[in-house]
């Protein structure tokens, strides 16, 4: 009994050794998109995602891309249903009415976010 015990308080250290703060293990993204474009027409928006785990106990658990203020594309992982590989593209159109102020973020599952990137597309 004491050897199961020894054994389970050995994979809690190991767990929660992984799970502790690094900032280098934070899920970040770019957002590769136009300075600007025509009013009405369509742009591609590519989201980057950088990520150093990717296995059913640590990876990215979440991708959300904003305009304006309102969510146009979000993308929702789990242990089995992850994403391609640790780094990986989205890409989305959207139709450009107005200038837009695109914010995309992404999130570990364990080390959470870097935080929102913010990419200003221009109306001509």
């Amino acid at each position: 009994m004491k050897r199961k015990g020894a054994v389970l308080v050995a994979v809690l250290v190991i767990f929660f050794g992984l799970a502790s703060e690094s900032p280098g293990n934070k899920a970040s993204v770019q957002i590769d998109a136009p300075e600007r474009a025509a009013k009405g027409s369509e742009v591609t928006i590519k989201i980057h995602v950088f990520h150093e785990g990717n296995n059913y106990l640590h990876h990215t658990s979440w991708v959300s891309v904003k305009v304006n203020g309102q969510e146009i594309a979000r993308w929702d992982f789990s242990a089995f249903s992850r994403p391609e590989a640790g780094d990986f593209t989205r890409e989305i159109t959207y139709k450009l009415e107005e200038a837009a102020e695109i914010v995309a973020e992404a999130n570990c599952n364990i080390h959470g976010s870097a935080g929102p990137v913010t990419w200003t597309l221009a109306v001509e």
